[in-house]
């Protein structure tokens, strides 16, 4: 990466502290473990859109005692300055995100900006929810900490396995997504914050895992099939 603004350190040092693996937190957030590295590396492009990624920071956050709205607000920072202008419209999807990444190139000093507004935060404590502060930087928990019991995922996540031809269509938090084709072994995953609603050509050609539980195959062969998922805990 070009620069780092201090979110995945802080991240990692929180998980760490708490004597916590890559694996036993995927298992508890229901994020998976190279989702969880992704952002410990702050390595946000490999999330995908911008709003998966703050869902899982949010989501990650909770879940080792960090404050997640100090954590998002750094976040929010480093994507409002560091975002790219969009390359030209006539430009394929692997060119435009060739040029994105030229121009962030040519943006390094604006990620040291961000990053001394995390320092800052972090000089004041307002990043973490408590623990001993360490010398230059944030306050974490102490390791064996419980959790706290109401940290519950933020997300809904949903993979969808294509037994047969079939196409797939989303709504992400009331935002369609294009249609997508799969062939037999061909997967594809979705994940929402509020609202996940997920419709197929043939119910009987898929098989669903929500939030990492096998839910099998949700409806009848030859028949079209939708249904909504919320996170766990929501309304």
């Amino acid at each position: 990466m070009a620069g780092t603004i201090g979110v995945g350190s802080a991240l990692r040092r929180a998980r760490e502290i708490r004597e916590i693996t890559l694996d036993e937190a995927a298992r508890d957030t229901k994020l998976r473990t190279e989702q969880l590295a992704a952002l410990e590396d702050e390595d946000f492009d490999a999330l995908g859109d911008p709003v998966y990624a703050r869902a899982m920071l949010r989501t990650y956050a909770q879940y080792l005692g960090l404050k997640p709205e100090r954590v998002l607000s750094v976040y929010s920072r480093h994507g409002d300055e560091v975002a790219p202008p969009a390359p030209p419209g006539k430009l394929g999807r692997v060119e435009r995100g060739l040029a994105a990444s030229r121009i962030r190139d040519n943006q390094k000093f604006l990620l040291v900006a961000a990053a001394v507004v995390l320092v800052a935060l972090v000089a004041v404590g307002i990043v973490s929810r408590g623990g001993a502060p360490e010398a230059a930087t944030i306050e974490t928990p102490t390791a064996g900490a419980t959790l706290p019991p109401s940290v519950v995922p933020t997300t809904v996540d949903v993979r969808v396995v294509a037994m047969g031809p079939v196409e797939v269509t989303a709504v992400i938090d009331g935002t369609a997504q294009a249609p997508t084709t799969l062939r037999p072994g061909e997967s594809i995953s979705l994940m929402a914050t509020e609202q996940l609603q997920v419709s197929a050509t043939d119910g009987g050609a898929i098989e669903l895992t929500v939030d990492g539980k096998d839910r099998g195959t949700p409806g009848v062969e030859g028949a079209p099939w939708s249904q909504t998922f919320t996170p766990r805990g929501s309304p």
